[in-house]
């Protein structure tokens, strides 16, 4: 039975071991349809292994995976795109020869693969390298080939395992600039990266993962407010007086600058009330949120220390 509205991808109390190993563990989430979805976790977490279910390399030993509201068959890989972090290329064939032949395994025919293909090509400056085989291309070329035949389909699910690792500047913002494109013109995208400060840039929703359970999700926003602190920073002229550490905690101090910790009870305008009576001009006043790094490492730790995923609002 087909769901109308439903999300790209549902995840519905997956888990997945090989041998004794429990690599997914019951693992539940939905994809929201215009979200970049950010799949997290540290090495070993399970991510791996819930892309190949989703992918359908593997299949859940039980739980079920929906795309687009329909239970996951082997007709939907034609519809998704997949780079992995382990490129897959084969070396000695010619690039324009391994793209149409990749191509036209999710199902294009072959002239509207060669007219894509070479304006794929063209837009990462590699339309003169047609016909040379991928070992002469460098490591951040190849890699834009294996970009290009992951999204040559116009797929409508694009899973990308750290896709700028080995990519120059420039070639990263293009890439960037693609992905968003593609993601703006109805593509769902599934960023997995331990970059957070990638995922902060380019994600909306994440998923965090670790020892096979899903111990955090939500959007971004929500979450880095969920784990506020109640730090702020301050810049000003002039000269803080000695009392204010008295109220409030203060930390990196600098002749210009300082982060202000508040107690649990203070609120950020008495704060200010404080600093107008006082003989300083505030320059600058902002609120701190913590980093999606900072709560990964804060999740994963609190993890790993009780053996149980933390009780999450959200």
């Amino acid at each position: 039975m087909i769901r109308t509205n439903a999300p790209v991808i549902e995840v519905q109390d997956v888990t997945k071991s090989y041998g004794e190993k429990v690599a997914v563990d019951s693992v539940s989430f939905a994809m929201p349809p215009d979200a970049i979805l950010g799949l997290l976790g540290p090495n070993g977490a399970g991510k791996t292994s819930l892309i190949r279910m989703i992918t359908t390399i593997t299949a859940p030993d039980s739980g079920s995976i929906f795309f687009q509201g329909q239970p996951l068959n082997g007709y939907h890989p034609t519809q998704i795109g997949y780079l992995p972090e382990e490129r897959g290329l084969y070396k000695q064939m010619y690039v324009g020869e391994q793209l149409l032949y990749l191509a036209q395994l999710k199902g294009m025919n072959a002239r509207a693969a060669e007219s894509r293909a070479r304006d794929w090509l063209g837009k990462f400056d590699l339309q003169d390298h047609w016909k040379k085989k991928v070992e002469e291309l460098s490591k951040g070329m190849q890699q834009q080939v294996q970009f290009i035949a992951t999204v040559l389909h116009e797929p409508k699910l694009l899973i990308l395992d750290e896709p700028f690792s080995g990519l120059d500047p420039v070639n990263a913002n293009r890439m960037r600039a693609e992905i968003l494109r593609m993601h703006a013109n109805g593509t769902a995208v599934i960023f997995s990266t331990h970059r957070m400060e990638q995922v902060e840039e380019l994600c909306e929703y994440i998923v965090l993962i670790d020892r096979g359970r899903n111990i955090l999700q939500g959007k971004v926003h929500d979450i880095r407010r969920q784990f506020n602190e109640h730090r702020y920073r301050l810049t000003y002229t002039g000269e803080l007086p000695a009392a204010l550490g008295e109220r409030y905690q203060l930390l990196n101090q600098t002749f210009s600058g300082v982060d202000i910790q508040l107690g649990p009870d203070v609120s950020s305008n008495e704060l200010l009330r404080d600093l107008l009576r006082m003989d300083v001009q505030i320059q600058g006043f902002q609120e701190l949120l913590p980093s999606l790094n900072e709560i990964f490492i804060k999740r994963v730790s609190k993890v790993s220390s009780t053996g149980q995923p933390a009780t999450i609002s959200r």
